[in-house]
């Protein structure tokens, strides 16, 4: 990665950063490039090479940094930029990939250029972020320009299988200490800005079945466990994926925000019911080992999802009270998630969905996610998070890219946001 700080702003001031980031754009892109060029496909997940190139990176930087691991083979890094103010925004992206079948595609996975494209696996979900945000640090330290407020980087790794050795582990050893975060996450795609301001609640359920063998050209003489789980899972779907939740009056200009973004691709009626009712999906189905035969087991994986704002615990119970109706189904293992969101007109959000807005002259939805991750995990640790990065939804796809104008408004909109975000707690 080049060392060389690059054009010098025509801006002086708080904007200095921006233009930079603007003047340089070349060579934000050539950082993308050597990131995506690091194979962190997850699993195995080694991140050791590209904390390796990130830190040879910020080495003529005036920052400090610091690296964390409590698995050599998945360090995590911590940058730190002092500000203007004793209060800090923490910006968090993680430098592991899913996996990828080089042969599905027609890009160089590894990253490649294409006027104003970039291809890689990553490109998207999340090195092109991440190298917005190691361009944010150079531009503040090009143009000698003190953030308003003390700045924390954690470029982590092991998010993608949600593993412990990243994010979990940062906050189990106290670290991260800031008032709010932005994670760099994909919330955008074409013709849609957003930035995620919410997630949905889970039940991971394993059900397993008991059923009586028999041949399968009498199967009057037996029981089959494949037929009494599926059962189970319809009777489930039945009973609570029609029943409507109960969403409090703080939450529906979320749900409404994120009904308005998630029309557009999947229309209204279906956007609204993944959040005005329970969203319940079989995702593994295993019994049976033999056409001719009648199967005396049976085991299933369901995945849950409530809107924010929803009491997970209520809806377990209900749901074991229904598995219990079925005979021969039982839970085997169960793991829950409560949702969580931001007030949508919080400093935060207004700091972010403002200076969104501002770079790119769209409009920002402040919507909730269909899934959860570490925004989940940073809230219920008190640090107010939200999501926001410019990108495509060919996240995890072949072929994967971001357009260039995309790393270089991040950059943009991650130099301006401390200042911004100061402006709104000050108010």
């Amino acid at each position: 990665m080049s060392e060389e700080t690059g054009a010098a702003p025509t801006t002086t001031g708080e904007d200095a950063p921006a233009e930079y980031v603007r003047a340089n754009r070349e060579a934000l892109v050539s950082l993308a490039l050597d990131l995506l060029a690091v194979d962190t496909s997850n699993p195995p997940g080694d991140t050791r090479e590209i904390v390796a190139a990130i830190e040879r990176f910020l080495d003529p930087l005036p920052v400090e940094v610091e690296r964390f691991a409590v698995d050599p083979a998945k360090p995590n890094l911590l940058v730190r930029v002092p500000g203007d103010a004793d209060r800090t925004l923490l910006f968090d992206g993680h430098l592991d990939t899913v996996p990828f079948d080089a042969d599905a595609w027609t890009r160089d996975p590894l990253g490649e250029r294409d006027d104003d494209r970039v291809y890689g696996r990553g490109a998207t979900d999340m090195k092109g972020a991440v190298a917005s945000l190691l361009f944010a640090i150079r531009a503040f330290a090009a143009t000698e320009t003190d953030p308003a407020v003390d700045l924390l980087f954690a470029f982590v790794s092991d998010e993608e299988v949600g593993g412990d050795a990243g994010l979990p582990a940062l906050l189990d050893a106290g670290v991260l200490d800031a008032d709010a975060c932005v994670i760099g996450e994909p919330t955008c795609e074409e013709g849609r800005r957003s930035v995620t301001v919410a997630d949905r609640g889970s039940i991971w359920l394993t059900l397993e079945a008991s059923g009586e063998a028999a041949h399968g050209s009498r199967p009057t003489l037996g029981v089959n466990a494949v037929d009494r789980l599926y059962d189970a899972v319809e009777t489930m779907r039945d009973r609570f994926g029609t029943e409507r939740l109960a969403i409090g009056a703080e939450m529906e200009p979320i749900v409404e925000e994120s009904v308005a973004y998630y029309a557009l691709s999947m229309g209204e009626a279906a956007a609204r019911d993944l959040f005005r009712y329970p969203s319940i999906n079989l995702g593994v189905f295993e019994g049976g080992d033999a056409v001719n035969a009648v199967p005396d087991s049976a085991r299933a994986e369901v995945d849950v999802r409530l809107t924010a704002g929803v009491h997970t615990p209520d809806v377990l119970a209900g749901i074991r009270e229904c598995v219990a109706d079925c005979e021969g189904v039982a839970i085997a293992d169960v793991s829950w998630s409560v949702g969580t969101a931001e007030d949508p007109d919080g400093p935060l959000v207004e700091a972010v969905a403002s200076t969104a807005a501002g770079v790119t002259g769209d409009r920002v939805f402040r919507r909730s996610a269909t899934g959860g991750g570490d925004a989940k995990r940073l809230r219920n640790a008190g640090i107010s998070t939200v999501e926001f990065a410019l990108g495509t939804d060919t996240l995890h796809a072949p072929d994967e890219y971001v357009p260039v104008d995309a790393l270089v408004d991040n950059a943009v909109v991650y130099a301006r946001l401390p200042a911004a975000w100061r402006a709104e707690t000050d108010r």
